[in-house]
């Protein structure tokens, strides 16, 4: 057998399809692996480029290929798409991700360590449990009005609506039974949800790039978190456009002849980055219009003059997009963000 130049790994929970090329482009490999197989081929493999799709566990085999000298690039499926031929089969996906990655403008994903990874968990189990807690609520407050104990909208309000709940003696035993397992699952997501969020706070304490994050106006100590989490590699965008691109807050591309034909956002990316920006924006948004934010802050202006000419959910989008493009700046340049003073009005002394 020729030697391989590279390999790409078509991936799942028990069969791995390879398929390699040797120095001339020539398929030299072709195999269908197990598990363990997988593993004892590697190991005995020379180093070579492996190419593996950015999916479940792809982050855990690029670590361990690593430790067998291996270069291994994660690709995300979207930019592997193009380069299937016909159908759908684990034989033509790896055939697609050798191919991929050998093109020169090929954009890969950074491989997490374990310790990132780890620490990506915590943001999962919360907002897992703040959907559960939503739920709940939800719930609790569906089945009251079915007993004529209206409770107002929101988390904070819902405390108040099981005590009223509790003191109803006119419920029948069996609802307030019920009321009453509600009422310890709430309790018992809120006591997880406290323990979680503190652990997410003190992780963010200890980290020195989340602190300058969260000093952005709008981003906060979750949405600076969240940031450098989930982009250990911010040298791998060219821009800030590029990064906000990649969480989809740029609009899309319908252009032609040209004409410049801006869509809606691509709502591409990270969602769950991509919301926290929106609704930290928006609580911005709220806070200027109320008057609230930092006299003569340049932030402020830029947001009071989109404001006089677009909608405020556009603005919003518009203020996440800029917010996404002054984190990464500051991800690159390691600098703390300054909010500086508007410029004087003209002919003010």
């Amino acid at each position: 057998m020729n030697e391989i130049t590279r390999i790409g790994m078509d991936t799942s929970k028990h069969i791995f399809q390879l398929h390699g090329v040797d120095g001339d482009e020539q398929p030299v490999l072709r195999r269908k692996l197990r598990r363990r197989e997988m593993i004892a081929f590697f190991e005995k493999l020379a180093p070579t480029r492996v190419a593996i799709e950015a999916c479940g566990a792809s982050h855990h085999w690029a670590r361990l290929l690593s430790g067998f000298g291996h270069k291994v690039q994660l690709i995300a499926p979207q930019l592997v798409k193009p380069y299937v031929k016909r159908g759908k089969n684990d034989a033509a996906d790896a055939e697609a991700l050798c191919e991929a990655m050998s093109r020169p403008t090929m954009r890969f994903v950074p491989v997490k360590t374990a310790e990132q990874q780890a620490a990506l968990m915590l943001v999962g189990l919360r907002d897992r449990l703040v959907r559960n807690r939503t739920q709940l609520a939800n719930a609790i407050r569906g089945y009251a009005a079915e007993f004529g104990l209206a409770g107002a909208s929101g988390i904070t309000h819902v405390p108040a609506l099981l005590a009223r709940i509790e003191a109803d003696v006119a419920l029948p035993s069996l609802a307030r039974e019920l009321f009453a397992m509600q009422a310890a699952e709430y309790a018992q997501v809120q006591a997880k949800l406290a323990v979680v969020e503190a652990k997410l706070l003190a992780w963010h304490r200890a980290d020195e790039r989340s602190r300058r994050l969260a000093g952005i106006p709008g981003i906060g100590p979750i949405g600076a978190t969240l940031l450098t989490m989930k982009t250990p590699a911010p040298e791998a965008f060219r821009s800030g456009r590029q990064f906000a691109a990649w969480i989809g807050l740029t609009p899309k591309d319908h252009s032609t002849a040209g004409k410049a034909r801006p869509g809606v956002i691509t709502r591409a990316g990270d969602e769950a980055l991509r919301s926290v920006l929106v609704v930290g924006a928006t609580a911005l948004i709220r806070r200027v219009r109320e008057g609230r934010s930092r006299d003569g802050h340049r932030f402020a202006a830029w947001v009071q003059d989109l404001l006089r000419r677009k909608p405020p959910k556009l603005v919003a989008v518009a203020l996440a997009n800029k917010l996404a493009r002054i984190a990464w700046k500051l991800m690159i340049t390691g600098e703390s963000f300054a909010g500086r003073p508007a410029p004087a009005a003209a002919g003010a002394v």
